[in-house]
């Protein structure tokens, strides 16, 4: 088995504790190898360990747990690079929201303005890490998880030689949700999702080896007039059923986006909002356990339950033990969808094994969805050159761009909105005039 020293940036996050139950979960994959929690809260970091470290004893996992918080000696000769951070906090998310909402725009974290805004203090971030992992950690591999992970993607992978994917649990969990809230079995489904992160739609969609459409159609003619029906999901097995494809979730706020708008703008809080509001049990919940001899993660008082990030980390055992298993990615093309450009992070399936990724080419999107996500994919390359490189005209002309503003008046109010709130997470290039 595979023995490999694991930097975690961001090993002092609320999802950390989850994300290091993943890694001990399939302890039997890694014995003897090492993990290093990077983060700037020395106080955090500590809990995270201490967590880590008693679970991996209680399951009798050879695992060493270090902490740091000088990023470039915890990166130094390692082998895996697993990034999932959030400049700014939820608190920058806030801002992100509702400034957002103040000009009569989404500002989720992945869409809009907000996403276009969490994409360029991500980047600003990235670009250091990248920058340390060149200089000493030469033959490392980088898998991210810090949203919104295709434009990261799109930026690193155009300026960068360090390998690097990103990964989202999307393509399984927007299936099975879909299939769910229809009543039925998420086990019997087979879906393959493709396009962007956060943009994908279904290409297989089978139940039981035969179309799930019809069953779809069936059960949104059954839920359309129920009271008290979830809004959200309605709209989006609607969705599926008009588009004969099972859409990623994000979609809503474009195919449903004024009454969204409506329904935020009325909402006494953002969602920024109701997860601070949920850390402190988060934390205090993770003091009890690591205070226990077996920590045991609570999914009601984890962030985002008990077992996070793992498709990283299926996809580091399927790299550093060359399984040959086959996972969804977010990587440069390379002519696997004929939709899109060569060089464009998409979401795909590829085969892993200890030569990295194999693409697997699975068609083309219907072309009545098609034109959406080729926009957004227009959208990310703006947005990762501006955020990498460019100038605050770069960065205006990307957000104009972006499907849910498309407007250059709006695109300059908000960024510069923005600016004045989170300059100090934007390098200076993109808060002068050009």
């Amino acid at each position: 088995m595979a023995r490999i020293k694991l930097v975690y940036i961001g090993g002092g996050s609320t999802r950390a504790p989850g994300t290091v139950a993943s890694f001990i979960e399939q302890g039997e994959n890694f014995e003897g190898s090492e993990i290093v929690l990077f983060d700037l809260d020395p106080a955090r970091l500590d809990i995270v360990k201490t967590i880590a470290q008693k679970m991996a004893r209680h399951r009798g996992m050879d695992l060493k747990v270090s902490v740091s918080t000088d990023r470039r000696a915890a990166l130094t000769d390692c082998d895996a690079v697993l990034t999932s951070y959030r400049p700014g906090g939820f608190e920058a998310r806030y801002l992100d929201e509702s400034i957002s909402l103040k000009h009569g725009l989404i500002g989720q974290e992945t869409q809009g303005p907000g996403g276009f805004m969490m994409a360029l203090r991500s980047i600003n971030a990235m670009k250091d890490i990248i920058a340390d992992v060149e200089r000493v950690a030469p033959r490392a591999r980088v898998f991210n998880y810090t949203n919104p992970i295709n434009i990261i993607s799109e930026a690193v992978t155009h300026n960068s030689s360090v390998p690097f994917l990103s990964f989202c649990e999307g393509p399984y969990d927007f299936p099975e949700a879909t299939a769910r809230f229809a009543g039925l079995d998420p086990d019997k489904l087979d879906t393959v999702m493709i396009g962007l992160n956060h943009g994908s739609w279904s290409v297989r969609h089978l139940y039981e080896g035969k179309d799930v459409m019809p069953l779809l159609e069936e059960a949104y003619g059954r839920l359309r007039d129920k009271p008290d029906v979830n809004v959200t999901r309605l709209r989006l097995l609607r969705l599926a059923v008009e588009m004969q494809s099972i859409p990623a979730d994000y979609f809503q706020y474009y195919y449903y986006r004024d009454e969204i708008v409506r329904e935020l703008s009325a909402k006494a809080t953002t969602r920024a909002q109701d997860i601070l509001a949920k850390v402190p049990d988060y934390w205090q919940h993770y003091v009890e356990q690591a205070a226990s001899d077996a920590p045991k993660l609570d999914p009601q008082r984890s962030r985002g339950g008990i077992h996070e990030l793992e498709l990283a980390i299926d996809a580091m055992d399927a790299i550093f033990n060359d399984r040959g298993d086959v996972l969804p990615v977010n990587c440069p093309n390379h002519g696997a969808l004929t939709d899109f450009p060569d060089d464009l992070v998409v979401e795909m399936r590829g085969r892993f094994d200890r030569h990295g990724v194999d693409r697997i080419a699975d068609g083309r999107l219907p072309r009545h969805v098609v034109g959406l996500v080729e926009m957004l994919g227009e959208y990310q390359a703006l947005t990762a050159q501006a955020a990498w490189s460019g100038t605050r005209r770069d960065a205006i002309r990307a957000l104009a761009a972006n499907p849910l503003v498309m407007s250059t008046a709006k695109a300059e109010a908000v960024f510069d909105d923005f600016c004045a709130a989170q300059g100090q997470y934007l390098p200076g290039r993109l808060l002068a005039d050009g």
